[in-house]
């Protein structure tokens, strides 16, 4: 097995006769899938999604791929292919195609539906091309064909890409579900076809690579799902995705069983079941649907309400409910399902808000103690199935965290693939293919992007730093005015702190040591305000270290009077 190292050079020219993979995002995370095909001068890219933030982003809205590798090729890029709706997927598109707003889009209906809608958000009309399994197209140097595949979200596709310097099957996110509840199963006798045909490179979901077995069908949620509006006693409250076509679809049907009206709550959330409706994705009973507003005229025992906030997300509907920052107020006899997975990451963020809802009263309902969620990803034994099936030259594992990506490699070894065929790779890493051969040359930069309100970029690492500093450890202000001809304190040091426990009094014995550092920097001729300011700081710092046991902002100011 080859596994890329962070601190690999730059990639070589591309050969005449290779086609190079560099995954701008989606390898050691869940999330900002991208993957970008290149081959005799042309591009092609797969995917352009979003990476939500954690803990440790205050303040970041969505993390970008790095899109710094188009900079001056995006007259290249012969379209973009999404595999399926998912914000993972489909939210950075809007963010790309503001460089360049005519690059084709190429996805299945409701892909595109989904996507077309957020678009117009961003004042953006694409050029787009619906496909479907089975569709067969050319785009200059690259010949593509689409495959059904079964994932949590409708029309999902797996794409093979055919060029002169040789073939690549991307599953997309994709699971083997025999009891699907559209009927759309994973088109295996595709992926048998093309196996046959010869498939040099494999890029498969990783997502579920350590679960063994089979993931469970999705009709096998149903039960689960009826037992809770069976023993509800007053509203029922259901988190979830707003893409999760088919979970919404199975409240719908408990809904209309128990005799209950639905809202749904949230912008994204009324938008893409609106889509999903008109275009038959959704099937609505009569009768169930009702606007949020209209709520107050309906008993508590009939009311259902679906919403957004499954993963803690600060800003959606549940969480605010849970901080009693919404319309909606949950209290003692309400349900809460929460009818989704903890992507890594959010599980700290998730279990706040099942906090928050329990000490208003609620009972809580989630994975953790009811089956009330199954996976949209293929487990390992899925996995090895389509291995066999496919039987491919070469395997790049991808959509994962790096321990999904190391699992989904083994499971090839496993399966006959050589060991040094199979590449594991981080966000960056560049694969060449020649001649049925592929091999890591390189890496380019590949670093997050950040969303932060209006700015995108323009948020840095050091810019977090200072946020998580000031968020943990607070922070710490020391006016001083120096005399400018004498060079002797005028006035101060005035010192105010913010977030600590500790009264400010306690700052009184740090004010002689600031006067004595400042009195021997003078003394020395030091005038700049910049260098008398980094006194103040290395001063203050090394005080409250060993003091209070803290690593504040120190915001030293110096006035020359």
């Amino acid at each position: 097995m080859t596994i890329a190292l962070p601190d690999l050079a730059d990639p070589p020219p591309l050969a005449g006769n290779a086609l190079r993979i560099v995954a701008l995002g989606g390898l050691g995370e869940v999330g900002r899938n991208m993957t970008v095909l290149e081959t005799q001068g042309r591009l092609l890219i797969i995917d352009c999604g979003v990476l939500f933030p954690e803990d440790h982003h205050p303040g970041i809205d969505l993390i970008l791929p790095d899109f710094a590798y188009l900079d001056g090729r995006l007259d290249q890029v012969e379209a973009i292919v999404l595999t399926h709706g998912h914000e993972d997927h489909i939210g950075a598109v809007p963010f790309l195609l503001k460089r360049k707003p005519d690059i084709p889009l190429i996805g299945s209906q409701l892909t595109l539906a989904l996507l077309e809608a957020k678009l117009k958000e961003h004042r953006i009309t694409p050029y787009a091309l619906t496909v479907k399994e089975g569709t067969r197209e050319k785009l200059g140097v690259f010949d593509l064909e689409f495959v059904a595949v079964n994932h949590s979200i409708p029309d999902a596709l797996a794409v093979m890409v055919r060029t002169a310097a040789g073939t690549l099957l991307h599953t997309g996110d994709f699971k083997m579900d025999q009891l699907p509840l559209d009927g759309r199963l994973t088109d295996l006798r595709a992926f048998a076809r093309l196996g046959e045909e010869g498939v040099d490179l494999f890029l498969t979901d990783s997502t579920n690579a350590e679960v063994p077995g089979f993931t469970t069908p999705e009709r096998e949620i149903a039960p689960a799902i009826d037992r809770v509006f069976r023993h509800a006693k007053r509203r029922i409250i259901v988190a979830c995705f707003s893409s999760h076509v088919h979970r919404v679809q199975q409240v719908l049907d408990a809904a209309q069983k128990s005799g209950r009206k639905v809202a749904m709550v949230g912008r994204s959330m009324v938008r893409n079941m609106g889509i999903a409706a008109e275009l038959g994705y959704l099937h609505v009973p009569d009768g169930v649907l009702v606007d949020v507003k209209k709520l107050d005229d309906l008993p508590d025992d009939k009311i259902v309400l679906i919403c957004t906030g499954s993963q803690g997300e600060p800003m959606a509907a549940l969480s605010r409910m849970a901080n009693r920052d919404h319309r909606i107020e949950v209290g003692v006899g309400d349900t809460v399902l929460l009818a989704s997975s903890l992507i890594p990451g959010n599980e700290n963020a998730v279990y706040r808000v099942i906090n928050g809802l329990m000490m208003l009263g609620a009972d809580v309902v989630h994975r953790g103690n009811a089956k009330v969620h199954v996976s949209g990803h293929a487990s390992a034994g899925e996995l090895l199935y389509v291995y066999n099936i496919v039987k491919p030259k070469n395997v790049m594992p991808v959509h994962g965290e790096w321990r999904h990506l190391v699992a989904n490699a083994e499971l090839a070894v496993a399966t006959g693939v050589p060991r040094q065929r199979v590449l594991v790779s981080p966000d960056g890493g560049v694969v060449d293919l020649v001649n049925g051969k592929a091999r890591l040359v390189g890496a380019v930069s590949c670093g997050y992007i950040y969303v932060d309100g209006q700015s995108v970029g323009g948020t840095t690492e050091t810019l977090l730093k200072d946020r998580r500093i000031l968020r943990d450890e607070g922070f710490i202000t020391c006016v001083v005015v120096i005399d400018a001809a004498t060079g002797k304190i005028a006035a101060g040091p005035e010192i105010t702190a913010r977030g600590f426990v500790e009264d400010e009094e306690i700052f009184r014995d740090i004010i002689p040591k600031v006067e004595q550092a400042l009195a021997e920097a003078t003394g020395n001729g030091v005038r700049d305000e910049y260098q008398l300011q980094q006194v103040i700081r290395r001063t203050i710092g090394s005080w409250v270290g060993g003091t209070v046991r803290r690593r504040p902002m120190i915001i030293p100011v110096v006035i020359e009077a």
